[in-house]
């Protein structure tokens, strides 16, 4: 067989459906033990066939933030004092002020109990 040329290979490529292009890859990986992925994605985008991918960062500190007391706010009080080392009358100057955060940087597993805490007690909580 008679070695091809990088430009006869693309147009070869050119020609393949997506599907096939897919199997030729896997063919491919399987063969020489690589991972085609980054060239592939990269040359999909060159193509304009995909919008550039973002990486999302997965967050790892929140705000639990008090948007509302509500109805039983004695018992939004108490919960906020029994999440923070706040006295009885700064935990309800910070209801009272509400919105305000009640932890700051606290990690998701802290962050989504103290949520759950604070709604049960009548509280309209968001994490941010």
């Amino acid at each position: 067989m008679a070695k091809l040329t990088t430009d006869e290979l693309l147009d070869a490529f050119k020609e393949l459906t997506l599907i096939e292009l897919s199997e030729f890859v896997k063919k491919f990986e399987e063969t020489f033990e690589v991972t085609a992925a980054a060239p592939v994605a990269v040359a999909a985008a060159g193509a304009g066939a995909a919008a550039p991918v973002e990486e999302v960062e997965e967050k790892d500190s929140f705000d639990v933030v008090l948007e509302a007391a509500g109805d039983k706010k004695i018992q939004v009080i108490k919960e906020v004092r029994a999440l923070t080392s706040l006295g009885l009358g700064e935990a309800k100057a910070l209801v009272d002020g509400a919105p305000s955060t009640v932890l700051e940087g606290a990690n998701k597993e802290a962050a989504d109990k103290a949520k759950a805490q604070l709604e049960e007690a009548g509280a309209t909580v968001t994490l941010k």
